[in-house]
């Protein structure tokens, strides 16, 4: 399927992806994936359980490499981006985690600051660093609580905040909001939007399009290969989102009727 990136202004690309293709084993998940990622946008990626988001995403950060094909991140093969300093991850599984480890939310911030520290110890400026963004992130009163005590959603500002403290240009999660009490979401939301102002790049993936949809300003829909990338009032004109969800519903169809 040819896809469509329409409505998106292009200026330097974060993230650039030619033709990535992936498979576990004799299993396909990526299918020729191409898209651009502008620096500062905002995309929230989206489609059904098991369409390859979490793969992609894992591939765009150079922590997996794919089959075919290639990614530049910053205009530097991601395997070769030695700066890691500029990418923050928010994986599906860091609460889970981390929550079972005995360090407190000023810990886990302190180590967005170690790539910069190197073998030296943390100066005053990373001091400074670590506390603006724990401000940032409304986290000041839980800085000395243990991270494994604190709500799914006050967890994921932590690891936000670590992310800001190593002066991220781009921050990549994956549903984020998983776990998290539906009184804060807009809040985690909120926050999201206006780091993206200060000029973060943003990559999400949100199972909840209705709500990504109200704060992403570009979308893409995956399901094995790339429906659509585009801005979001277009993605949600654009019919992606019923072709994909129903192509994944025939797929599972037809497997259930192979096993009866």
């Amino acid at each position: 399927m040819a896809v469509h990136e329409r409505g998106v202004t292009r200026t330097q690309a974060a993230i650039e992806i030619e033709n990535v293709s992936f498979a576990y084993e004799e299993q396909p998940v990526l299918r020729n994936v191409s898209m651009s990622i502008e620096s500062g946008e905002f995309l929230g990626l989206v489609g059904p359980n098991g369409s390859g988001k979490t793969t992609l995403l894992k591939i765009m950060l150079g922590l997996q490499s794919p089959d075919s094909g290639s990614v530049e991140l910053f205009g530097t093969p991601a395997d070769e981006l030695v700066d890691g300093t500029r990418l923050g991850y928010v994986s599906q599984h860091s609460t889970d985690t981390d929550s079972m480890m005995p360090v407190t939310v000023r810990e886990v911030v302190e180590m967005g600051r170690y790539p910069h520290a190197g073998l030296r110890r943390l100066t005053d400026e990373d001091y400074r660093a670590i506390d603006d963004a724990i401000e940032t992130v409304d986290m000041g009163a839980y800085a000395d609580r243990r991270i494994g005590t604190l709500s799914g959603g006050q967890r994921q500002r932590a690891y936000i905040a670590r992310a800001l403290a190593s002066d991220a240009d781009l921050l990549a999660l994956d549903e984020p909001t998983v776990g998290v009490d539906a009184d804060v979401v807009e809040q985690f939301y909120t926050l999201l939007t206006e780091l993206n102002a200060d000029g973060i790049t943003i990559v999400l993936i949100e199972h909840d399009i209705g709500m990504v949809s109200e704060y992403a300003d570009t979308m893409a829909c995956l399901d094995g290969e790339l429906y659509e990338h585009s801005a979001t009032d277009e993605f949600l004109e654009s019919g992606a989102l019923e072709q994909a969800f129903s192509s994944a519903r025939a797929v599972s169809s037809r497997s259930a009727s192979d096993g009866d």
